[in-house]
């Protein structure tokens, strides 16, 4: 038997805004008794705890500065918010997949952003 789910939204979340609510769902899973909380949630939960180094609100911020960049759009800024390059090279390799290049200047304009909030 395979059950088939279908996406019905979708939206980017930062680290900080995803431990807020898996905070949320901890709280009410340790409210019943009853409920085990599965292992993925655990961990999930973990992770967040662990890699999350801004409130909810200045990684909101953060993401609205990247997005001022002509060069980084939403997947992107996401992306750069959660895992916080330290250089050119980290930069790039979000950059990856992408069918153009950023230029010494732009990728220091990034990390410059990036500097003030890690």
């Amino acid at each position: 038997m395979t059950i088939f789910k279908e996406i019905v939204d979708e939206e980017y979340l930062t680290l900080a805004e995803t431990k807020d609510i898996l905070a949320d769902v901890e709280r009410e899973r340790a409210l019943d008794e009853d409920r085990e909380m599965r292992y993925e949630l655990a961990r999930a939960i973990e992770h967040v705890n662990r890699f999350s180094t801004l409130d909810p609100a200045e990684s909101r911020e953060f993401v609205d500065e990247l997005l001022a960049i002509e060069k980084v759009d939403e997947p992107t800024a996401y992306k750069i918010v959660n895992l916080l390059p330290r250089d050119r090279d980290e930069l790039r390799a979000i950059y990856a997949q992408e069918r153009f290049s950023l230029s010494g200047d732009e990728l220091d304009d990034i990390l410059d952003i990036v500097a003030k909030y890690a």
